[in-house]
């Protein structure tokens, strides 16, 4: 028991010590340019306006978090496969990486891939949209201050007459 105790004493202060930047980075599904070309990527799916857009918010980091360490090796290789697509297909229709594209071209590739035949493509697509809008959903910035979350819900009012209305006419 007091082992337990002592867990939990601790717990709070160490967790507290994490942060986006404090996540360790081994494991690693991608490459340092896949990284980059994920990070634009998930930007035009939501885009920096008057608030942060993913890439600012480091949604592109819980993407590849999310699929490294949830899904089973066959879907994080599909990911993989499908973050090279994006940059053959940037090749290909403009000659130049998908992070050097102008964001009206970055646009139209991201629209190719969401229509897509190939279900290769098109799962590719779903999967990063449905991990980002969950990522930026539940970032601190969106919790805080769009949504303003809190931890424990109600109020407490401490002065309230603890009679109803109806009841005391009654008397």
């Amino acid at each position: 028991m007091a082992v337990a105790a002592g867990g939990l004493i601790s717990l709070p202060g160490w967790a507290n010590g994490w942060a986006r930047g404090s996540m360790p980075a081994n494991g690693a599904l991608l490459t340092t340019a896949q990284n980059e070309l994920l990070a634009e990527f998930v930007e035009v799916i939501i885009p920096e306006t008057k608030t942060p857009g993913a890439k600012s918010l480091g949604i592109h980091q819980f993407v590849e978090r999310m699929v490294t360490d949830c899904y089973e090796p066959a879907a994080q290789e599909s990911f993989k496969k499908g973050v090279g697509i994006v940059e053959e297909m940037a090749q290909i229709s403009y000659g130049k990486p998908f992070v050097s594209c102008q964001p009206t071209q970055r646009n139209e590739l991201v629209t190719k891939l969401s229509t897509s035949a190939d279900g290769g493509q098109k799962g590719f697509y779903s999967l990063v949209k449905g991990l980002t809008i969950r990522g930026y959903m539940s970032s601190e910035y969106v919790m805080t201050n769009l949504t303003h979350y809190e931890f424990a819900p109600a109020r407490y009012l401490g002065c309230v007459p603890v009679v109803s209305k109806a009841v005391s006419e009654k008397k």
